[in-house]
């Protein structure tokens, strides 16, 4: 496979993600939760809420409140990553890049509509939660792992 292709797999990866974040936020906001039901609990340890994130991940910065800032920040980031992937050699790496990128683009949408991004995906052991995120956090995490393995992996072929 050539670098086009990884670039149009990496695309195909990023659109799913971005249509899968936002259908999952949709149907939180539309169908799922409303004033009389603000939370669903799915098992012991994890529920359903909503939860407006106006920081970065896990709400840091949340006091800040900048939502332009923070999406131009992410539309710089973005930015950067597309020139990495049209770039790129490496078809994990362009996995990687799809995930970051369609997650990104997720959480920008949201900032651009609600001035905040929507989590609501609540783990918990007991009283501890760990801070509510989305399917495009999950994607940015996933992406940011496989970019590690892959500069682990091109470190370690050429010792």
């Amino acid at each position: 496979m050539n670098g086009g292709k990884y670039r149009w797999f990496a695309s195909t990866i990023g659109l799913a993600i971005l249509a899968l974040d936002q259908l999952t936020k949709w149907l939180l906001l539309v169908q799922w939760l409303s004033p009389e039901r603000p939370m669903i609990e799915v098992t012991s340890f994890f529920d359903v809420v909503l939860v407006w994130n106006t920081g970065i991940s896990f709400g840091l910065f949340s006091a800040a409140h900048e939502p332009l800032l923070l999406t131009a920040v992410s539309g710089v980031v973005v930015a950067v990553l597309l020139v990495w992937l049209m770039r790129n050699n490496s078809r994990l790496v362009a996995v990687a890049l799809g995930c970051v990128i369609g997650g990104a683009a997720g959480n920008v949408i949201d900032r651009l509509r609600f001035g905040a991004v929507t989590d609501f995906l609540d783990f918990h052991l007991g009283h501890y939660h760990w801070p509510a995120f989305n399917i495009a956090d999950s994607s940015i995490f996933i992406g940011v792992v496989l970019l590690c393995i892959s500069s682990m992996l091109a470190t370690h072929t050429k010792s």
